[in-house]
């Protein structure tokens, strides 16, 4: 009994030491099973690109739906923004067009300006969030719940099964090499141990097949996945860039027309016209009193240029309306302050002295003359 029990200890100590040799060649690791199997280095390479698919695969899903969530929030946030800013410029238009103030309009021109602004803007914030919803998180969402990358990862994971049932196989077949080194003229072990190793060989090559199978899928899912994501972030840079573009646009406006308005209000008080007739006659003005007033003198004068330091608002149809900075070529000046010239292509009467002679004027300017 002694000497049985002393064999049966050997015999457990070469089946522990053959399998702690076999699971140190083979290990145990990657995404599902083993990091190698088989003495096989082409084999170990497609596991381990498998394996690096599998990860990045991963990580890419994750990563859209972090794009996904995100684009989702900002329209959410978005449109609660569209709101509170439609309701601020319909209050604005509102105020605008019924305000009756005693003391100007001047307020109520730049309500209804910043309403009508204001108004420009939702309606391009909700172009913006429009784009992130059909352009954005609608392709990256139909990504990630698609067949193509659940059938990929499906099959790799086939792969990752049978690659272990085959770990599983070289097990068996070493043990079985046991037995038959163990007892050399069984005939029963040694079948076994032939049947046994075709398995494995089976298993072998149909390992390879499917890893082959499963590299290509995941590698082509891959690679779509990562010019969508890429495409999409490029699509939201593109919305953001145009949406800010065309609000900086439309704020820029918006400032030129109640810096003037502002300016038209606290400009100081141009020459009164209490005390100036109405502009002469054709008669009058081609007759004594045409003259250019210098050091009170009535000379006759010749052309020159006028640069306009006050507006003036045309009351008929002989007037020139006149804007600051506007040049005019003043043609005739009467004793009773009134000039007649050219402007901007129009010819007509103003008060002299809302210009101001130039010797020179920027070439820039020319244009604007005649």
């Amino acid at each position: 009994m002694e000497a049985i029990r002393k064999q049966a200890t050997r015999l457990r100590e070469q089946v522990a030491k053959q399998q702690q040799a076999v699971l140190k060649q083979f290990g145990a690791g990657g995404y599902g099973g083993s990091d190698s199997m088989i003495n096989d280095e082409a084999e170990l390479q497609q596991h381990q690109k498998l394996e690096k698919l599998y990860i990045s695969t991963r990580a890419g899903k994750h990563f859209q739906k972090d794009i996904v969530r995100g684009a989702e929030g900002y329209i959410v946030t978005g449109s609660k923004q569209v709101e509170i800013g439609t309701k601020l410029s319909e209050d604005s238009r509102k105020y605008g067009s019924e305000n009756t103030c005693t003391s100007g309009s001047t307020l109520t021109k730049a309500a209804l300006s910043y309403g009508r602004a204001w108004a420009q803007i939702e309606k391009e914030r909700g172009n913006l969030l429009k784009a992130l919803g059909t352009q954005v998180a609608e392709p990256l969402r139909a990504m990630v719940t698609g067949a193509p990358l659940e059938e990929a990862r499906h099959l790799a994971q086939r792969y990752d099964r049978m690659r272990q049932e085959a770990e599983s196989q070289a097990i068996e077949v070493s043990k079985r090499q046991a037995k038959v080194r163990d007892s050399p003229g069984n005939a029963e072990n040694a079948t076994k141990l032939e049947a046994a190793e075709a398995k494995l060989q089976d298993l072998k090559s149909n390992v390879a097949v499917l890893g082959k199978e499963a590299a290509a899928s995941m590698s082509a899912v891959e690679a779509q996945q990562q010019r969508l994501t890429l495409q999409r972030l490029i699509t939201m840079v593109e919305a953001e860039r145009t949406y800010h573009k065309r609000v900086l646009h439309i704020l820029e406006q918006l400032e030129a027309e109640m810096m003037s308005e502002r300016q038209r209000i606290e400009a100081p008080p141009g020459p009164s016209l209490d005390n100036m007739s109405a502009p002469p006659s054709y008669e009058e003005a081609n007759g004594i009193y045409a003259s250019h007033m210098q050091n009170g003198s009535a000379d006759r004068m010749s052309y020159f240029l006028g640069e306009v330091t006050h507006p003036y608002q045309a009351e008929s149809d002989v007037e020139l309306n006149l804007s600051i900075g506007d040049y005019v070529v003043v043609r005739k000046v009467t004793n009773n302050g009134w000039a007649e010239g050219e402007c901007k292509g129009k010819a007509g009467w103003f008060p002299f002295g809302y210009v101001e002679r130039r010797e020179r004027i920027l070439a820039s300017k020319m244009a604007e003359v005649f």
